[in-house]
Formats: structure tokens, C-alpha cells, sequence
């Protein structure tokens, strides 16, 4: 057993590619879980932590946040990538002040992303001096005075950028957008600008609530699932639980994806004999591989399908007085779908969108009819396309249709990533926050909030490049490694007078910094949280709208170790002083102090003090779902008209879509196998079809350079192994961070400003001979030739 932080860092000298798996869970998956908490923790802090994860007296696990239920609980309430998730913050291994003395800024900035996580927990405030190149010890309180005194040096409030991971709780949350609003901006940018924004747009504009309509019962009772741009064995693994329950119930399941997972094929549930020793529960009843972007096409010509069905059997399709009572817009939908108004999709366009058949189209418009209740599933491969807000519109119109949306076993169901991420917009992490929500914090905290919109995440790093913003603080994430661009992303980070990191552990965005830097290590979700006034806990927010209580238990990582209530409201003091409007210290020493401000300021939360602390806690109103009400502009739920563009790249190229591996939860890598997709000891590898790559002269095994096309010229990712795979034809992937390089920072989303991560235009070449690749995790970057 070693517990030890790796001394060198892993290229992928040793990479081994076998063939992908065909189901996922089991024997494997306990194995893995297990074998990672105890190298990271030892025995008996493995069975104390994952014990407690997801139990409704212990902690919300820092990895997705797919939710819990309300009925019995197993004592392992936790996936592979949970147990992962919390080995990585429980684990023993320390970063302390001898580290940083020994390795350089420079040094680290060189380093991969998995082995600058593998070193384990910060342990105290480090600080880089302006012309420093290494970080040194700094106590909490010049911390502070270093935070405020570059705030105030500002000439506007506007200047500094403050990001939020979606890790962070409530209670922090709420402090932490009442300190930036405070200051004076609404710099609030966060990791849902480059996930799920284009779900909160298009579900705002056509249902009034940027969020899910489903409950997990719902899933229990559909008829029918569909689980569209979604890895959940990897990404969401209690995800595949739900679902095996929901084919005991006799749902079918319809996944859309351009790759084959096989998480969606074949589920081994751990925690049942059958999945350890049987051969376990077959999920997807059809595949759909979908060529990249083609989604919106695909629901339209469903939508279109079954208006000819109503035509074929009037009464018997269309839900009339589910249209008739709660939607607006559904004539002028149905003309375009149609192609009345002479801009429909046609047939071939559809085909062409999506590379299926008209056959396989229309057997599963045949699934469709069958259903009763429909619902749809969807996470970062629909929302990362420049069409990403239509095409979840159209998805909205396909289930208004049957009035699939406000009954039970029907509805929209965005999966989230971080375990808090929802929760953190519901407590007005947002730079674009609605005037309701301000005119609440003014009327309970007596100042003026500002009301100009602040930057999201790609508007701030533009700001930071070009000398528009100088300070950077961020509560938890790493912004480099999760951001578009990395070239212009470093850059701008690195004209910053201040960047501020609040984290847990060591990640790239410590080694690419401003002038000056500070690091202010935080409490972990596994660890106790104790203050003035007792031991505390804190709220999350799960993807269905389910807020519940996390309590840590283990002893912090250090002594000298800050919450980030803490931080938040002991920074606040120091910039604010004795401040007037809002009681920091009271905020500080209990947290039911700040859950007595959200419940006057936050609809919802309605006695959060008391419901909170009953098991399981509590569900968000939603209206949409629970009284068929639609608060968006018209009243009604509404159909759009959306036109299809189908996306088509210039001879030779081909559509990259950014991936996570089986070893990472977004920029956390945890290792170096990805065992579903047969990847082992490396992460530099393109996926592309074994005919693909025949057309360009390429085979399996070649060593590649990965070049992406935009209006300013090209990015190179170089030294990726191609490995043949079953990827729909036209299209390939390759594992982020590493390939973020290639996504241009102005490749956004429409009306999200989402950067497109899931369809850049590429082209393949042989890797020069004379190319090392760099150092590892490094990616070269050239502009402007080929």
C-alpha cells in the first residue's frame, strides 16, 4: 500500500488500448472504488467516510449531483467515481509550505493536471509576491488585507471577476453573492456558463424555470426515457440504478449518442447479487447514434411524425386540451414543422443532420406513441453546440405535444454535474440576476445591489485579456483546466494584478496566475465544520430541485483550515469593516443565521431552518411541475419555432466533442484508465472511425496532431494515438482538459455564450517526427498556420 503523492509526473508512454466494454458496474466497479479510497485514505478512514456518503444524517458526495430519494437507503449510498470523488478530498496526503518552497510556479504550470491532483490537501494561505516565482506562508488575516487592498485599488467594482465552482453549499453561496454585490458588481460568472446554460435559456423562455420538471419517482413511473448526449455510467453512475428500476417498471429506453457507452447498454448493479455475479439488466431498448448536432433535427422530424399520426387518428396523438389550456405558440410551430411557412425540415436534411435512417426515425416515432409518459434526459451533449438553446427548445416542443410535462413520469430532466451547482444559481450566483431577486437582497439588507449585468465566464475571460479586469478570485473549481481556449484563458489569468483560489486540493489554476497569488485552502464536504457557535452543516441543492442537509465528520486536513463561510465573511470585514447592512460575524459563527436571510430573500425556502434538518430535507416549489403554471412571458408554456441548420464541416474535417474518461470527474482527473472505452496508463488518445480514419490515409495507432479550424487560425493539440472506435461516422472525441486548446473562445453557444465544446472542426495529421508532445498535460498552441 502506498499513500504517497507520485514523485514524477506520467506521460503516456505506457498507454494500452483494448476493446471497448460492453456493460458496466459490477465486481469491476467495487473493486476500483475500493482500491482507490484505500491507496488515497487507508482501511479504516475508507469505511468511516464512504459509510456517511449520501446518508441522510452525513455528507453530500462532492462529485455529481444526481439525487438520493426519500426512502431507503443502502449503507453504501454511493457510485465508483462518488467513492473517487471523496477519496480525493479525504485522502491523507498533504501539500504543505515545503512543497511550494521546492517546486516553482514555473514548474507546476509544466505539470499534468493528474499530478498536480495527486498530491493531495492544501494545508495553509500561501502567497506569490509580484516578481516571486515561488508561493511562501501568509497568515489568514494578511491574506485578507492583500484581497482587499488590491479590491479597493480598483476604479470600479467592475474590474475584478468573481467565479464560483459548483461545489460550493448554499450557506456559502449566498454569502459569497451578498459580498460581490456589496463590492458593487454583478461579476458573478460561474461552471454553468459552460455547462448547462443553454438548459436554463431555453427552459426559462419556454416553461418559466430554469431548471428540471422531474422528481426521481418520475423516472420510476415513464413510460418511456430518453438519455440524449448523457455518459451517465460514467458521469452520473446511481443514474443507471434509477434506470434499471424504471425497466423493472417496464419503461424502454431510447439512448441518443454518437458513441456507444456502456454504461447505457448493460447495467451490473454492485449493490445486488444478480449484478455481481448474473449477467445484470440490458438498459437501452434502442441506440440512436447520432451524428454531432444533429439532435434538434432528430426531435422535429419525431414532433413532425407525430402530427401525422394525429392526422392519420384525430383525437388520439396530440393532447388538445393540455395544448389548447397551458401552451402559446403551438399554430405557428406546427406551420413551420409542416413546412407551410416554406422553412420546415425536410426529410433529407434530417437524414443528413443526423446520419440515422428514416427507418430508425420512425420506429422510434412508433415508441413514442406507445408511451404514455415520456421523459428526456440530457447533459453537456446538447448544451455545448452553437444551435444547443433551439435544440432544447425543440425538445421542449416534442414533449408539450403530448402534454408530457406537470404529470407524473413525465418532463424535462438536464442532468447537472457538481453536487451544488443548481444550488448555487438558486442563491443568486448569476451575473445576469432578475430584478426580483435584487429587490429582494435591498429590501432585507438595506443597500442598493448593483443592477447592470456582470460577465459570464467567456465575457470574463475577454475582460481579463484585455486589461479590463484585474482581480480574480475563485470559490473553488479550476478555472483553467474547465475553460475554452487554454492559450488566451492562461493569458488573461496571467495579466491579472490578483487571482485568489479558494480550494481543497492543488490544480492548475495555481500555477497560472497573476502578478500576485494567493491560495486559501477551505474545508472539505468530508470534514467537520466547527464555529463560534458549535458544530455546523450545510445545504446542497440536488438536480431535481431536493435541498438536504451535509454534515462532514472527519477531522480537517489541517488546523488552520477555513470554511468558506468563513472566508467569504471574514473578507467581507476586512473590505467592509463595521458594516451596517450585513452581520458577518453573526453569518460566520452560525450558519442558521444565514439560512434565516435566504428563507426572506430566496422563494422557496419557506422555514428552511426546521425542514432542512428532517430526513431527506425538502423539494423546491416548481411550477411547471407541480400546478401545469408557466411563468414566462406569456403566461403559457410556450412552443418555438426553431430552424434547422444542418452543420456541415469543408472535405476532409471532422466534428470533435470534448469527453471525460471513466478516471475524471470534470477536471479532476483520478487516474489513467478509461476501462469502459478500453483506455489504460494514458489520456492522449482521439477516438475516430476505423473508416475515417482509412479515408485520410491514417490507421489505428498512429500518432496524430489534432489542428482546429476558426476565423483567427488554428489550435494545435499535438501527440494524440488514434484509436478506431465506433464514434458516428463524421465525428471523434478526445478527453478535456486536454483538448480545451482547441476550442476557440468565441465559439459560443446562442443566447447561453456556452463555448461549443462538443462540435469544433477539425482536421488529423501525422505528428511530426521532431514533435515530443511537450511536457505532460501540455498542449502546444499555434496560431494562424497549419
Amino acid at each position: 500500500m502506498t499513500r504517497k503523492a507520485p514523485r514524477e509526473d506520467v506521460g503516456d508512454e505506457r498507454l494500452e488500448i483494448g476493446s471497448p466494454k460492453t456493460w458496466a458496474g459490477g465486481v469491476p466497479a467495487v473493486g476500483h472504488a475500493l482500491g482507490t479510497a484505500y491507496r488515497q485514505m487507508g482501511a479504516g478512514r475508507t469505511l468511516l467516510t464512504l459509510l456517511r456518503v449520501n446518508q441522510k444524517t452525513g455528507f453530500d458526495c462532492p462529485g455529481c449531483a444526481w439525487p438520493e430519494g426519500d426512502g431507503h437507503r443502502s449503507p453504501a449510498e454511493f457510485c465508483e467515481n462518488g467513492a473517487k470523488a471523496v477519496a480525493e478530498e479525504a485522502t491523507v496526503r498533504r501539500v504543505t509550505r515545503d512543497f511550494f518552497a521546492e517546486h516553482p510556479v514555473d514548474e507546476l504550470a509544466r505539470r499534468s493536471d493528474y499530478w498536480l491532483g495527486q498530491q493531495g490537501r492544501l494545508t495553509e494561505p500561501m502567497y506569490k509576491p509580484a516578481g516571486s516565482d515561488r508561493y511562501e506562508p501568509i497568515s489568514w488575516q494578511d491574506a485578507f488585507g492583500v484581497v482587499a487592498r488590491e479590491l479597493r485599488a480598483l476604479d470600479h467594482p467592475d474590474q475584478a471577476i468573481f467565479y464560483t465552482s459548483g461545489r460550493t453549499s448554499n450557506e456559502a453561496a449566498f454569502a459569497y453573492q451578498l459580498l460581490v454585490r456589496r463590492f458593487g458588481t454583478n461579476n458573478l460568472p460561474d461552471c454553468s456558463n459552460m455547462c448547462h446554460e443553454s438548459s436554463g435559456s431555453a427552459l426559462t423562455e419556454t416553461l418559466g424555470i430554469g431548471k428540471g420538471t422531474v422528481l426521481l419517482d418520475d423516472l420510476h413511473r415513464a413510460d418511456l426515457i430518453f438519455v440524449v448526449g448523457q455518459n451517465p455510467g460514467t458521469n452520473h453512475p446511481r443514474m443507471l440504478t434509477a434506470l434499471e428500476r424504471a425497466k423493472r417498471g417496464g419503461a424502454r429506453i431510447v439512448s441518443v449518442n454518437p458513441l456507444p457507452e456502456a454504461g447505457l447498454l448493460r447495467f451490473r448493479n454492485p449493490q445486488k447479487a444478480s449484478g455481481l455475479a448474473g449477467t445484470g439488466t440490458a438498459l437501452s431498448d434502442r441506440f440512436l447514434q447520432i451524428r454531432l448536432g444533429g439532435d434538434l433535427a432528430l426531435f422535429q422530424a419525431l414532433s413532425l411524425l407525430l402530427l401525422e399520426a394525429e392526422d392519420a387518428a384525430p383525437g388520439t396523438v396530440v393532447d388538445r386540451e393540455f395544448v389548447e389550456a397551458h401552451t402559446h405558440g403551438f399554430e405557428d410551430w406546427e406551420k413551420h414543422l409542416r413546412g407551410l411557412d416554406g422553412a420546415g425540415p425536410d426529410w433529407a436534411e434530417v437524414i443528413e443532420a443526423t446520419g440515422l435512417t428514416r427507418a430508425e426515425i420512425e420506429e422510434t416515432a412508433r415508441d413514442v406513441l406507445a408511451a404514455r409518459s415520456v421523459v428526456v434526459c440530457w447533459a453537456m451533449g446538447l448544451t455545448q453546440h452553437r444551435k444547443s438553446v433551439p435544440t432544447i427548445r425543440e425538445v421542449v416542443n416534442f414533449l408539450l405535444l403530448r402534454g408530457n410535462v406537470g404529470r407524473p413520469g413525465a418532463g424535462v430532466c438536464p442532468v447537472r454535474g457538481h453536487s451544488n451547482v443548481q444550488g448555487d444559481r438558486t442563491m443568486g450566483i448569476y451575473e445576469k440576476p432578475k430584478p426580483e431577486f435584487l429587490d429582494a437582497l435591498e429590501e432585507e439588507f438595506g443597500f442598493p445591489p448593483p443592477r447592470e449585468h456582470g460577465h459570464d465566464t467567456v465575457e470574463a475571460i475577454r475582460a481579463m485579456r484585455d486589461g479590463d479586469a484585474r482581480v480574480f478570485f475563485a470559490m473553488g473549481g479550476n478555472f483553467v483546466s474547465a475553460t475554452p481556449d487554454t492559450a488566451a484563458t492562461e493569458a488573461a489569468l496571467r495579466r491579472c494584478r490578483l487571482t485568489v483560489q479558494v480550494s481543497t486540493k492543488l490544480n492548475r489554476s495555481h500555477a497560472v496566475c497573476g502578478e500576485q497569488a494567493l491560495i486559501l485552502p477551505t474545508l472539505g464536504r468530508t470534514e467537520r465544520d466547527v464555529q463560534a457557535g458549535g458544530e455546523q452543516f450545510v445545504t446542497v441543492e440536488d438536480s431535481m430541485g431536493m435541498v438536504h442537509a451535509s454534515r462532514g465528520r472527519l477531522r480537517p486536513a489541517s488546523d488552520v483550515l477555513l470554511s468558506e463561510v468563513a472566508i467569504v465573511c471574514r473578507l467581507a470585514r476586512e473590505l467592509f469593516g463595521d458594516d451596517p447592512h450585513v452581520p458577518w460575524a453573526e453569518f460566520e459563527a452560525g450558519y442558521d443565521a444565514i439560512r434565516e436571510r435566504i428563507e426572506r430573500v430566496v422563494p422557496g425556502f419557506d422555514d428552511f431552518n426546521a425542514r432542512v434538518r428532517g430526513p431527506g430535507g425538502f423539494a423546491l416549489p416548481n411550477a411547471p411541475r407541480d400546478e401545469r403554471r408557466f411563468p414566462t412571458a406569456t403566461g403559457k408554456a410556450n412552443f418555438t419555432v426553431n430552424a434547422l441548420e444542418v452543420l456541415r464541416v469543408p472535405p476532409g474535417r471532422l466534428l470533435l466533442q470534448t469527453i471525460r474518461s471513466h478516471d475524471q470527474y470534470n477536471t479532476t482527473i483520478y487516474g489513467l484508465d478509461d476501462r469502459y472505452r478500453g483506455i489504460r496508463n494514458g489520456r492522449r488518445v482521439i477516438f475516430v472511425h476505423a473508416d475515417d480514419l482509412a479515408e485520410r490515409g491514417l490507421a489505428d495507432g498512429d500518432m496524430l496532431d489534432i489542428v482546429s479550424e476558426w476565423a483567427d487560425g488554428e489550435r494545435v493539440a499535438e501527440g494524440f494515438r488514434a484509436v478506431a472506435y465506433p464514434t458516428a461516422r463524421g465525428c471523434c472525441a478526445a478527453y478535456f482538459p486536454e483538448t480545451n486548446v482547441l476550442v476557440p473562445l468565441d465559439s459560443v453557444a446562442e443566447t447561453s455564450n456556452t463555448p461549443t465544446s462538443k462540435s469544433v472542426v477539425v482536421r488529423l495529421r501525422r505528428a511530426a517526427e521532431d514533435t515530443a508532445g511537450g511536457p505532460a498535460g501540455e498542449t502546444a498552441i499555434r496560431r494562424g498556420g497549419g
